[in-house]
C-alpha cells in the first residue's frame, strides 16, 4: 500500500480516543491537538510499511504513544495554581504570570459516544488530570491505557514496545503514586459531582450585577479562587472580598454564556467590557467545584484560545 491509500475515515474513528489518551497525557488540548495531527501525518507517511504485525488501533496508538512520551521528555510538568503554591498572603491586583505550558487547561468534549464519556468522565476530571501529571511518562501511559481505556497488558505491550511483565510493574508503581500523591487540587475537588443549576444562577446574577457581598456569600467560609495563568490564588471569605473589591473595575459589566468542559462538566465563559466599551470580549472560563451547593472552589481560567474551542462567539453585543 502507499500512503495516498491511507484510510482517512479509519483514522477519524479513532481520532476521539486518541484526542482523550493525549489530553490526559499532556494536559493541554493544544498539545493533544498538535499530537494527534503528528500522529495522523507519521501514520500517512509510514502506511506502506506497515505490516500488520499488530493491530491498526495499536499501531496507531503507538505512534501517539511516542510523540507524546517525546514531548513530555522536553516538558515541565504542569500543574494547577493550587498546587503550585499556597493562598495570597496580601491581596493585590495579580501580575505575575506563568507561561501556558504550565498550567493545565480544560478540554472541550472530544466527539466519543455518549455512553464512553459517562463511564470515564471522572477521569476527565482536572484534579485527576493533576494527579496524572505527577506519574513519570510512560507510567502514566501505562495508567491510561490500563485504568481508563481498559485494555489489556498483552495489548498495551505491544502499544508501548514493553513486555506484559513490565506493563504490569509500571502499572502497580503507577497505581501505588496516585494513591499516596497528596494535592490540594484532589482534596478540594472530591466535592458534590457537579454545581446545581441554581447555583450557577445565583452566581451569574451576582457576578453580573456585581454584588460582591451576594457573590461572597455563595462561598464556603473556605472558598477559594483561582486564575491561571497568575500563579496567585485566593483563599476565604474576607479575601475573596477584598479580591473583588479590588479587581471590580475589570470586572464590573460582565456577562456569562453556558458551557461544558472536560466530559460534559458545567462550565460558565466570562465575557467583559472590551477596551473602549463597545462590546464584550472573552475573558475566563469559571469551573465552579461545590460541596453543600455552596462554592469551594473556583476556577477561572484565563485563557481567550479555550472560547473558540468551547465553540463560544468571539463576542457579545452590550
Amino acid at each position: 500500500m502507499s500512503g495516498a491509500a491511507f484510510d482517512m475515515k479509519l483514522f477519524e474513528s479513532y481520532k476521539p480516543g486518541l484526542t482523550a489518551f493525549c489530553y490526559r497525557m499532556l494536559g493541554s488540548m493544544d498539545d493533544a491537538d498538535d499530537a494527534v495531527q503528528e500522529t495522523y501525518i507519521r501514520a500517512w507517511q509510514s502506511w506502506d510499511v506497515f505490516r500488520q504485525e499488530a493491530s491498526i488501533k495499536t499501531w496507531i496508538y503507538r505512534i501517539a504513544s511516542n510523540l507524546c512520551l517525546d514531548k513530555l521528555r522536553q516538558a515541565k510538568r504542569r500543574v494547577l495554581p493550587v498546587d503550585l503554591s499556597d493562598p495570597a498572603a496580601a491581596i493585590v491586583a495579580p501580575s505575575e504570570t506563568l507561561p501556558e505550558s504550565a498550567w493545565i487547561w480544560p478540554s472541550p468534549d472530544f466527539g466519543g459516544s455518549p455512553e464512553d464519556i459517562l463511564v470515564r468522565r471522572d477521569t476527565l476530571k482536572l484534579c485527576f488530570i493533576a494527579l496524572l501529571q505527577a506519574l513519570p511518562p510512560r507510567q502514566r501511559a501505562v495508567l491510561i491505557l490500563k485504568d481508563v481505556f481498559e485494555w489489556s497488558s498483552k495489548q498495551i505491550a505491544e502499544t508501548l514496545n514493553m513486555s506484559p511483565a513490565a506493563v504490569n510493574s509500571a502499572l502497580q508503581r503507577a497505581r501505588e503514586t496516585m494513591s499516596r500523591t497528596q494535592l490540594r487540587s484532589d482534596e478540594i475537588s472530591r466535592m458534590d459531582a457537579e454545581p446545581e443549576p441554581d447555583l450557577l444562577s445565583r452566581y451569574v446574577e451576582a457576578f453580573e450585577q456585581f454584588d460582591i457581598n451576594a457573590l461572597v456569600s455563595l462561598f464556603h467560609e473556605e472558598g477559594c479562587m483561582s486564575m491561571p495563568p497568575f500563579p496567585m490564588w485566593v483563599s476565604g471569605q474576607d479575601d475573596l472580598f477584598k479580591f473583588f473589591t479590588l479587581t471590580r473595575w475589570h470586572c464590573e459589566g460582565s456577562k456569562f454564556l453556558p458551557a461544558t468542559v472536560n466530559g460534559g462538566y458545567p462550565a460558565l465563559a466570562q465575557y467583559m467590557p472590551s477596551k473602549d466599551g463597545s462590546v464584550l470580549v472573552p475573558w475566563g472560563v469559571h469551573v465552579l467545584e461545590v460541596k453543600d451547593n455552596r462554592i469551594r472552589h473556583v476556577q477561572n481560567f484565563i485563557n481567550t484560545k479555550l472560547f473558540s474551542r468551547l465553540g463560544l462567539p468571539e463576542q457579545l453585543d452590550r
